[in-house]
């Protein structure tokens, strides 16, 4: 999801309530640096600033976007294909409006021939729409029209998502339509038949199998609406709500400000959809802030990364891809938020103790107690806020769809915000926020679009599950190597790639490894969700790592290296869920979740200590090992791994309290 303008800090202005233990404002990023940074990382970023009539044009557009899909949420969605078509013309206009064709001479200011190109993909766009009835009738048997401006939708797709996602994913489907076409010169167990262009393109651009199918599907129906969602709370500035809570309740421990950044990107999570827009939005304070605190520059930058990568796994929304894991496991989406909940706290965590033990090794201070906002006062006066989040979550408990509970969330977000003029949103503020959550979905549908494509060449090839017997035999059927294996294939397929496409490209090709050998579909769609997401903080493409380190002004790699091992949850939560269901909900009892989540807590204490070579002390190397091995035992679920992991902590303990003491006394002797 695009940061909108209003998240984004104004010039010579603070960008939150944020004050050192000086009193003073933490440095600033400026606005334009932070613009360029985010161009050169966030392909979203880089959209034509228009005026005059370009800009009003492009605006009512999105407005009416906006419209049509609150309006069919309200009185009833389209038929599947009209739905998603509609919904892919509105997104062609804006796409060919708003970016250009390059970004190296980027024009602010459309030419004539840009209004008939964008006129022409929206004619494009909607031909199954104005074509329906005689398209479904015709049972296959197309026209030649039909094929034309299938593969001209197919290319337009393609270019679309370029602009505006991006090259990964367009390379990506790009190699599953050749592989497609040449099936038969494809070697071992790849090989297939191979098909027509004819029939490749009724294939992805007239059936429900490929562009126009569930990816977009759940972006026409429930992503579009939650996005909006999101740009109505940001009217109301829940963002800075966000941030004070967060400041309240971390800013004056050690190490405040990493730990409210870290706490501020778990919130966020729930409204954004971009790991890198997340790093940008609020690491433009929160990093200059680490920094003045003492914290290195890579690690200042990794804390924010690895946090806003980790709002896309943070329920109820992740990053939008909450919506598609539902689908895909034919699972309720109320239950995808629950079962994602525990693993997304593990996982934040585990950031929060490497946080707070890198502070006491270096020795870091939290923030003046008079300088931070109070917490009760901060929930009088905007608390308010959060009863939009309250009651979505309240209605899809009582199984309402997600597209009514969205409805339901913008309303009450304008109504929420009317209790106090500070948050009050006029007429005009709504009209703009109508803009601003199509221009925000204009990503997410085109990485939807063309993640269809992917999804149509599996269904057609059924390269799918080729891949999964593939992996399990490299594997040797063995389910720990597959995991290994599979943890691989989804950060190379996530790099570079969107929340939303990421998940569907990586639940198609390796999840149905896993779920041969016995995994619970919803363990194993989780499991690859979450490594093809990490790809974010992963080197050598790491985007959030790298926007960053350009507001630390750290070295690139290193920071993503950091941000790696500062993210290690997320590398040892996904095969706790595999091996122990019961975390993400299957098949346990309350007594079982509580004491199985109580060993999991002290287990990625003892993992984060080690990462860091910090307890009460600085640690030797056996010691960083013990710390390691009990960590990990304790996320093991038996009760002889949980004993064995209990003992080498308290030894490890032991040992530290028996150095500082030793450290201490020599001290006062000297």
């Amino acid at each position: 999801m695009e940061m909108s303008e209003d998240r984004q800090p104004k010039d010579g202005q603070p960008a939150a309530g944020l004050t050192g233990s000086t009193g003073e404002i933490a440095p600033e990023v400026s606005q334009e640096e932070l613009e360029a940074l985010l161009k050169k990382v966030d392909k979203e970023s880089t959209f034509r600033k228009l005026a005059g009539f370009d800009h009003w044009l492009v605006f009512w557009i999105a407005v009416a976007f906006s419209c049509f899909h609150v309006y069919t949420a309200m009185f009833g969605m389209l038929p599947a294909q009209m739905q998603r078509s509609v919904h892919l013309s509105f997104a062609f206009a804006l796409v060919f409006l708003l970016y250009p064709l390059t970004t190296k001479k980027t024009l602010n200011k459309l030419k004539w021939y840009n209004y008939l190109f964008a006129a022409f993909t929206v004619y494009i766009g909607s031909y199954m729409t104005a074509n329906y009835t005689r398209i479904m009738e015709a049972g296959g048997d197309y026209t030649q029209m039909d094929y034309i401006v299938g593969a001209v939708g197919v290319l337009l797709t393609l270019e679309a998502a370029r602009r505006v996602v991006g090259l990964p994913i367009v390379i990506i489907a790009s190699t599953f339509l050749v592989y497609s076409y040449f099936g038969p010169y494809f070697p071992g167990f790849l090989a297939h038949r191979g098909y027509s262009i004819q029939r490749i393109v009724s294939h992805m651009y007239f059936t429900t199998e490929g562009i126009l199918g569930i990816p977009l599907g759940v972006s026409a129906s429930f992503i579009f609406l939650f996005i909006l969602f999101g740009a109505f709370l940001e009217k109301t500035g829940i963002g800075k709500l966000f941030i004070d809570i967060a400041d309240a309740i971390a800013g004056w421990a050690a190490g405040g400000p990493a730990k409210v950044a870290v706490i501020t990107s778990a919130f966020e999570g729930t409204v954004s959809g971009s790991s890198v827009a997340n790093t940008v939005g609020s690491g433009s304070f929160t990093i200059p802030m680490m920094k003045k605190l003492g914290y290195r520059p890579e690690f200042a930058a990794a804390v924010e990364a690895a946090a806003s990568t980790g709002g896309q796994i943070m329920p109820p929304i992740m990053g939008a891809a909450a919506f598609l894991i539902a689908e895909f496991t034919n699972t309720p989406y109320i239950e995808i938020a629950k079962a994602a909940a525990i693993p997304a706290c593990l996982y934040f965590l585990g950031i929060f103790i490497e946080v707070h033990f890198e502070a006491k090794r270096c020795g870091l201070k939290g923030m003046s107690r008079d300088q931070l906002p109070k917490f009760l006062e901060v929930i009088l006066k905007r608390g308010h806020l959060f009863v939009p989040l309250v009651a979505i979550i309240y209605v899809l408990v009582e199984g309402y769809t997600p597209s009514f509970a969205a409805l339901v969330g913008l309303g009450l977000s304008i109504v929420a915000g009317m209790i106090t003029k500070a948050t009050r949103m006029s007429p005009w503020a709504i009209i703009t926020a109508l803009q601003a959550g199509a221009r925000g979905a204009v990503g997410v549908a085109m990485a939807c679009a063309t993640a269809g494509i992917i999804v149509g060449v599996v269904t057609l090839t059924g390269i799918g599950l080729k891949m999964a017997n593939g992996l399990v035999e490299i594997a040797g059927g063995n389910l720990f190597f597959t995991l290994i294996f599979t943890m691989i294939t989804s950060i190379i397929l996530g790099m570079g790639v969107p929340t939303t496409a990421n998940y569907v490209i990586t639940s198609t090709i390796a999840a149905p490894a896993l779920i041969m050998l016995g995994v619970p579909i919803l363990a194993a769609h989780l499991f690859v969700f979450y490594f093809g997401i990490v790809a974010d903080i992963t080197p050598p493409v790491a985007l959030a790592a790298y926007a960053g380190s350009g507001i630390a002004k750290s070295n690139p790699f290193w920071t993503g290296v950091t941000a790696t091992k500062l993210a290690i949850g997320a590398f040892i939560v996904p095969y706790i869920f595999v091996f122990n269901p019961a975390m993400v909900l299957i098949g346990t009892t309350p007594l079982m979740l509580t004491m199985n989540l109580l060993t999991a807590c002290m287990g990625m204490l003892g993992v984060g200590i080690a990462m860091i070579g910090f307890c009460l002390t600085d640690m030797r190397w056996w010691e960083r090992i013990c710390f390691a091995a009990g960590g990990l035992m304790l996320i093991d679920p038996s009760l002889t791994t949980d004993l064995a992991g209990i003992l080498l902590l308290v030894l490890g303990f032991l040992n530290q309290w028996r150095i500082l003491r030793r450290t201490k006394r020599a001290a006062q002797s000297g």
